[in-house]
């Protein structure tokens, strides 16, 4: 008879094992569909002859270069101007006193509990009245300052001890030298867990970018894939796939190259 920790142990580790062979199903189906001929997309036979055709076809029937290049630009102007916003925002809450200063940062926590969806209405209004609809800039401009990494940045810096800001104040550093030399490079592995994070979610993003995009120029590989993938295209779930593989191929390879600093980047940071 097993002991109940081991038990639940046992439990525990078929659960995850269950769970994880639920998420790879789709990619394994994917995988297979978009490495066959369209004729074993649904037929499963291991001696199916393999075929790097439906990449090919996929590639020709949509401008994915550019589809990239907007996904590309889009995704580092948002990282860029969140890194830029966030640092300097984290930096003031964690080290400056100001009036008004806890009031504004639970303004910047609300902000964690609102759903984008929820203001994509007068963010689209708001853009409209600017001109910038069917821009990048458009697609970019809501989430050039992200809650989650005031609030993240916020409490690494926290954790930063005070006599090595006041060493660099010593060595003649004003505020924005301290910042540099002391507080970003201490927080690396927070930058890159959140880098990660956030070029994840708005490589990924569909909503905002379907309904601000209005043509070729302007599109992201995720309007692009859904406009690829209508019907009336034809649905052909091995071009599909092999495109859908094609657009997550960066993301994927990404997460394989830093997975292990991923994890511990979070597991450094602490939420404290």
């Amino acid at each position: 008879m097993l002991h109940p920790g081991r038990l639940d142990t046992a439990l525990n580790t078929l659960g995850a094992w269950v769970l994880a062979l639920l998420w790879l199903l789709p990619l394994l189906y994917a995988l297979w569909s978009a490495f066959h001929p369209t004729e074993f997309s649904a037929h499963f036979d291991l001696a199916a002859p393999l075929t790097l055709a439906n990449f090919g076809a996929a590639w020709e029937a949509a401008p994915f270069p550019r589809y990239f290049f907007n996904t590309f630009a889009l995704v580092s102007s948002i990282l860029a101007g969140q890194l830029l916003l966030c640092t300097l925002a984290a930096y003031a809450f964690a080290r400056f006193s100001f009036p008004g200063r806890d009031l504004a940062f639970a303004l910047v926590l609300v902000q964690l509990m609102v759903m984008p969806d929820v203001v994509l209405v007068e963010n689209y209004r708001s853009l409209h009245q600017l001109g910038l609809v069917d821009t990048l800039s458009a697609m970019a401009l809501p989430y050039m300052a992200s809650g989650f990494g005031i609030f993240l940045l916020r409490q690494t810096f926290k954790t930063v001890p005070r006599e090595l800001e006041e060493a660099a104040r010593i060595e003649g550093c004003g505020a924005l030298g301290v910042l540099w030399r002391v507080y970003i490079p201490l927080a690396k592995p927070v930058y890159l867990a959140y880098a990660l994070v956030s070029v994840s979610y708005h490589w990924n993003n569909f909503l905002w970018p379907l309904v601000v995009s209005n043509s070729v120029q302007t599109r992201p590989l995720t309007v692009g894939l859904s406009v690829f993938a209508g019907t009336d295209q034809g649905i052909d779930w091995a071009i599909i796939n092999a495109a859908t593989l094609i657009s997550s191929a960066p993301l994927l390879l990404a997460f394989l190259l830093f997975q292990r600093q991923f994890v511990q980047s979070f597991l450094r940071a602490g939420i404290r």
